[in-house]
């Protein structure tokens, strides 16, 4: 795979960093190895990671169980600087609105990618798991067509 593909470091962000953001930090961990440096944020920091999240990705190989949740708020006070990165991954509006926001004094670039928030689309367990593995495979496909095919 071609490694000029790979942006030295990512950032994936989302509404909560508790469903999609993990998922996409923990694919890209996962396929493209030490390629880049990997975080992923949220515009708030109110749940915790989803247990729906945490399943469908260990389906895949994908360990997110010792995630923790964090805000961009949080990033920032923790020393991780927004302006470091070298592309910011937006799953969300509320998310590429932020990110536009506050790295609008920095030259990187901010992609969205339309994803499926699986929050309350589902009543039982099996139907909640499948409206999860649809938003895996919707970040799974669009990393791929970004990135090109993974190392695992």
């Amino acid at each position: 795979m071609p490694q000029d593909k790979i942006p030295h470091s990512i950032l994936f962000c989302c509404d909560h960093n508790a469903i999609r953001s993990p998922m996409a930090e923990g694919m890209m961990k996962k396929f493209y190895g030490r390629s880049a440096y990997v975080q992923s944020a949220g515009v708030k920091n109110d749940m915790e990671i989803d247990g729906f999240s945490i399943a469908v990705c260990e389906e895949i190989g994908v360990h997110l169980s010792n995630h923790r949740s964090r805000s961009f708020e949080e990033m920032q006070d923790w020393g991780d600087d927004l302006g470091g990165f070298d592309l910011i991954v937006a799953l969300s509006p509320a998310s590429q609105r932020l990110a536009l926001e506050m790295t609008r004094v920095f030259h990187l670039d901010v992609e969205y990618w339309p994803i499926m928030d699986p929050t309350g689309l589902a009543e039982s367990r099996e139907a909640k798991l499948a409206v999860y593995r649809k938003t895996r495979d919707q970040i799974r496909a669009k990393m791929i067509e970004r990135f090109g095919a993974p190392e695992a």
